[in-house]
């Protein structure tokens, strides 16, 4: 059953594994032909059947209602003010499409300790994917498993994201602006050291266009850009603001003296890119 809009947009998307047998009654709820949050004074049954991946979980909503932050939470909640949830002719509730049921199993576990222990064999992506659709927090206070590299690979990606909106606002964004003042339409910012110092010679020359090449000073970004998991996340960072032909990457830097830089070529144009050529 497909989300209603309000909450896919607070919510996001899904898939994933895992067990936990005190969350699972072998018999079927079929006696809730009335939607649950029809009628914002009723109360809340014992029991309410999900059905997930062809799987049936018989569950307490109270087990929900201790978490209102969450997507069950709001749907099974008290308060209920997302008048939405209503049963199929069975009386069993759809939910989490796309999700397995192996993970919705294993997610279930935060909702009775705050804790989802991952087991071995489940991806950790696609169990971050199933807590960001559920609106769980994904975080080392929520989630224990072996698979550390990959755990700490996901918070990497969050801190990075975080992290470049931050040097988005307060650096680079300014030289884009600069340019677009300018009448540009594109914008070739090229990443140094604060120690770092430009000085061509004749036999070094500058390329052609890169005299246009804005120089942006910062050890910060500069380090943060080393990383190609970074770049990779900056580059979904200014997809999301809607910039188009992106492309960030660590070239070397010409001159007598071998560095490296960060070059990044940003295109504020939105639906065609147009090239003359005489």
């Amino acid at each position: 059953m497909p989300l209603p809009e309000d909450i896919k947009g607070s919510c996001f998307q899904s898939g994933n594994k895992r067990n936990h047998e005190p969350f699972i009654a072998p018999e079927r709820f079929g006696n809730s032909s009335m939607g649950f949050g029809s009628n914002p004074h009723s109360q809340a049954p014992e029991k309410v059947t999900l059905l997930v991946d062809g799987t049936r979980f018989v569950v307490n909503p109270q087990i929900f209602t201790a978490h209102p932050d969450t997507m069950l939470g709001r749907m099974f909640g008290p308060g209920r003010e997302y008048n939405f949830t209503r049963p199929n002719e069975k009386g069993e509730y759809e939910i989490a499409e796309g999700i397995s049921a192996t993970v919705f199993r294993t997610v279930l576990d935060y909702y009775k300790t705050g804790i989802i222990n991952c087991p071995d064999g489940i991806s950790i992506p696609d169990l971050r994917d199933t807590c960001d659709y559920l609106c769980i927090n994904f975080d080392f206070n929520t989630i224990r498993c072996q698979d550390l590299s990959a755990l700490l690979h996901e918070l990497s990606n969050d801190g990075a994201h975080k992290q470049f909106d931050h040097y988005l606002e307060e650096l680079i964004l300014p030289i884009m602006v600069g340019c677009a003042k300018k009448g540009e339409r594109e914008c070739h910012i090229v990443v140094l050291t604060d120690e770092d110092s430009v000085d061509w010679d004749e036999d070094h020359p500058p390329p052609m266009g890169e005299e246009y090449s804005q120089i942006l000073y910062s050890s910060k970004l500069y380090r943060f850009f080393k990383y190609i998991e970074n770049r990779d996340v900056a580059k979904t960072v200014l997809k999301e603001r809607h910039l188009k032909n992106i492309r960030i990457g660590i070239a070397g830097c010409p001159g007598k003296r071998k560095k490296e830089r960060v070059v990044m070529w940003i295109s504020s144009v939105s639906e065609a890119n147009l090239s003359l050529i005489w």
